[in-house]
């Protein structure tokens, strides 16, 4: 009888171990299926979306259902998978697990190194159907595409206007809070824009990086040598209504329809004097600051306004731009040529209240003035 129940049990186990060999075998049918197959059998309800895993259609349903079970115990940051939180944890551990084998840098995403490597294999893979440009990263592809569609969907809360991209809002957003982290470790003046610290920075060490290919001439700013160019091309499509004046730059025929208007939007604070330009409300408070952030490398003389510098530096250079039609002198300061020309147009701009005597240059107009002080002392 033992013997019959011991066979019994024999057959059990090898029919248990057949069923499960065939189970372990279903298995694998079922994985070489969804994941090489392309086999998906998990729907999503809400958008028709298909996945080839149950639990990757459970973390796709937190897309619908704002659901984030993840916290994070040092900010209190939720979110939807584990992985994300794994992955921002980082910013906290300042772990950084992938490098870059060209440079060295290194990333706390793996999608982050893969999307530097093209910095060095110059890789483009995503491109745009419209314009056919083409981008390293799926994010640029996608804050280019805004261009074509017009969507601008970052809007500042404070004065309702829309931006492409969320670093542009998050910029304009220091307009309102007057915030400025960006410092100049020189003079510490203090920029609401990386790229403005960057060509401030320029004024300490006279870096030019943009040059003119028909002058050779460099400058410190694009802007700056965009509006130089025109001096080649002549080409000026701003036109003033009222006299007819033409203007390379918009911003500069804004300004000068201010001769126009009278309109002085710019004030300052300390005096109240009003100014059509904000750069001459700028040059101005330094009056009352006292801030001379232009510095002269020969003689370290400080200015007020870069183009002073310029002329100062040409007292070192010995360099004289500007020349006279007449007797072709040259002088080094444009002021000073003007001065010299009145020898030959006779021109007396400046006249004396208490005589009615005319003086070709203010200072002469000064010393005469003297000589009524003392008459009247």
């Amino acid at each position: 009888m033992a013997s019959t129940n011991n066979v019994q049990m024999l057959d059990d186990v090898t029919k248990n171990e057949k069923n499960g060999s065939h189970m372990q075998s279903d298995r694998e049918d079922k994985h070489y299926m969804w994941t090489h197959s392309g086999q998906k059998t998990y729907k999503c309800e809400e958008c028709s979306r298909q996945f080839s895993k149950l639990c990757n259609l459970k973390m796709h349903l937190r897309t619908h259902t704002g659901e984030k079970p993840y916290r994070c115990e040092e900010c209190c940051r939720q979110f939807s998978r584990q992985g994300d939180l794994k992955t921002h944890m980082r910013t906290h551990t300042g772990e950084k697990p992938y490098r870059c084998e060209e440079c060295s840098t290194q990333f706390t995403q793996l999608s982050h190194l893969k999307s530097h490597m093209r910095t060095h294999t110059s890789e483009k893979p995503y491109r745009c159907e419209e314009c056919r440009k083409q981008f390293s990263r799926q994010d640029y592809l996608k804050t280019h595409m805004r261009t074509h569609t017009g969507e601008q969907p970052y809007r500042c809360e404070e004065c309702s206007r829309q931006f492409t991209q969320l670093s542009t809002l998050k910029t304009h957003m220091r307009t309102h809070t007057g915030e400025k982290p960006y410092k100049c470790e020189e003079c510490s003046r203090q920029f609401s824009k990386l790229g403005d610290l960057k060509r401030h920075i320029r004024t300490h060490t006279g870096e030019k990086p943009y040059r003119c290919e028909e002058c050779s001439r460099q400058f410190s700013k694009l802007d700056t040598l965009k509006t130089h160019m025109q001096t080649h091309t002549n080409e000026k499509p701003y036109n003033c209504e009222e006299c007819s004046r033409q203007f390379s730059q918009l911003g500069d025929l804004k300004c000068h329809m201010r001769i126009h208007t009278g309109e002085k939007s710019y004030r300052c604070e300390e005096c109240s004097r009003q100014f059509s330009k904000l750069g001459n409300l700028k040059r101005h408070i330094r009056t009352h600051t006292g801030e001379k952030p232009y510095r002269c490398e020969e003689c370290s003389r400080q200015f007020t306004q870069l183009g002073n510098l310029k002329s100062h530096m040409r007292t070192h250079t010995g360099e004289k731009l500007y020349k006279c039609e007449e007797c072709s002198r040259q002088f080094i300061k444009l002021g000073d040529l003007k001065r010299h020309i009145r020898t030959h147009t006779g021109e007396k701009p400046y006249k004396c209240e208490e005589c009615s005597r005319q003086f070709s240059d203010v200072g002469n107009l000064r010393k005469h003035m003297r000589t009524h002080a003392r008459e009247n002392l």
